[in-house]
């Protein structure tokens, strides 16, 4: 049995009460002063005559001490109604306590209770009571609510700020490229396809085409967007729609980008490290810098290592996730894979001159997990459209991408990077689902 407040006129409107202060922005230095706070109810604690209040915001907590002694009977009576998750808007004086948490509580003078919450609620915002992820992800907006959620995507926020600063600060440009397309840009069939009046066409799986192309006029490109993989996976580290962090650039090949994203990573890093303090003690998570340059083993180098060690693979095959995780054991954190077979690469990918079996190629794994990929990029389109014919790919079907090969296309090479997997990296999470507000895989279009 749900319990529901019915009557809206029950609820306050905020009128001209503005907030003035967040929870972290309320400290002792205050004291004697008024504030407007507003947030959500995490919990209420009664003690006879005395009701604490912990009123949570996006920064985080401050305690409304109503005590029956302080405060009209007026506001006594709103306080006497209040449940978790109930949202409020308070304005009171300032006291330092170095009893209350962080030293300091707000004694209210007006209380309006501008919303309630239904009863019983999906899940325990304050995290006590675990649920699991199904449960959470179906009830997200409260989910996210909780400590450890609420700290992984504080932590994303800063990450991509840290990211947006680091390549701007290099010479990229931030490009908006479609994301829907006539044909495959990676190749293979693991595309979803749209209706689009009366064509069919398809949801992007990279920006991959369209920044090769910008690069050839801006030199250096970046793209923060979305992508879609209509791959049957189910596993902790698979979505169908990911953010993904796509750089391409001119007169550059794959060492050159490789430096990049390692210096990208550990900048990323630092700044995480020295503003997501509380964030990251929330999930219980130290940042270990990594030393750079970051390790840089070849294909076959790994191809080896596994058979010294009794594991059965070919020179040929794709790793798999047993194989990865032995790796790990010896590559614990950020190291590139490099030299990848041509075959097992898209078509983009440049061949060594001096080796066509070999592509000038890479992945960034954090151990097991694989990151990022990228390489140096083909620019030549008579080769261009020998592996697309390779890959069993229609050159037809990519006409207006090898055109800007006819105009003059400089060297490029590029990265991708998955923002969802750099998130588990960086907070220590064993689930994908985890670093994405609203996962989409192949059981999941809700909420």
């Amino acid at each position: 049995m749900r319990t529901v407040w019915a009557d809206p006129m029950m609820f306050d409107e905020m009128n001209d009460l503005r907030r003035t202060h967040f929870s972290k922005t309320v400290t002792p230095s205050l004291h004697g002063s008024e504030v407007v706070v507003a947030g959500h109810i995490n919990r209420v604690r009664d003690i006879g005559r005395v009701k604490f209040i912990e009123l949570r915001d996006s920064d985080g907590y401050l305690q409304i001490t109503a005590s029956a002694d302080k405060i009209s009977k007026q506001v006594m009576d709103e306080v006497k109604k209040l449940g978790n998750e109930f949202v409020i808007m308070v304005k009171g004086t300032v006291y330092a306590n170095p009893k209350a948490p962080h030293g300091v509580e707000v004694v209210p003078s007006i209380l309006k209770i501008l919303n309630s919450a239904e009863y019983p609620l999906p899940l325990d915002p304050t995290g006590v009571v675990p649920a699991d992820i199904d449960t959470r992800l179906n009830a997200r907006v409260l989910d996210v609510r909780r400590p450890k959620p609420h700290a992984i995507f504080k932590i994303q926020h800063v990450a991509l700020q840290s990211i947006r600063h680091f390549l701007s600060s290099r010479g990229f440009i931030e490009i908006d490229t479609p994301k829907l397309i006539i044909s495959a840009t990676e190749g293979g069939t693991q595309l979803f396809s749209v209706q689009y009046f009366d064509k069919i066409c398809y949801l992007r799986q990279s920006a991959q085409l369209y920044k090769e192309q910008l690069s050839s006029s801006f030199d250096r490109v970046f793209e923060i967007g979305p992508v879609f993989r209509a791959e049957e996976h189910n596993t902790t580290r698979h979505l169908n729609e990911l953010t993904q962090i796509d750089i391409e650039s001119a007169f550059m090949d794959y060492e050159d980008v490789m430096k990049i994203l390692e210096e990208l990573i550990t900048e990323c890093l630092d700044e995480i490290a020295g503003s997501c303090s509380e964030e990251l003690a929330a999930l219980e998570k130290h940042i270990k810098m990594p030393s750079t340059p970051f390790r840089r083993v070849t294909y076959t180098e790994l191809i080896e290592e596994l058979k010294s060690n009794e594991i059965a693979i070919e020179w040929g095959q794709d790793f798999e996730l047993h194989h990865l995780k032995a790796l790990s054991q010896k590559f614990p954190e950020f190291f590139f894979i490099k030299d990848w077979p041509t075959k097992l690469k898209p078509f983009y990918i440049r061949p060594k001159s001096s080796e066509p079996t070999v592509s000038e190629s890479f992945d960034l794994q954090y151990g097991w997990l694989e990151v990022a990929s990228g390489g140096t990029r083909v620019h030549n389109k008579e080769l261009l459209i020998s592996r697309l014919r390779e890959q069993g790919l229609n050159p037809e079907q990519f006409r207006d991408h090898l055109q800007a090969f006819e105009v003059g296309m400089p060297p490029h090479s590029g990265w991708a990077v998955g923002l969802a997997r750099l998130m588990m990296a960086t907070t220590g999470t064993d689930n994908i689902r985890e670093c994405v507000f609203y996962p989409r895989d192949r059981a999941r279009l809700t909420p």
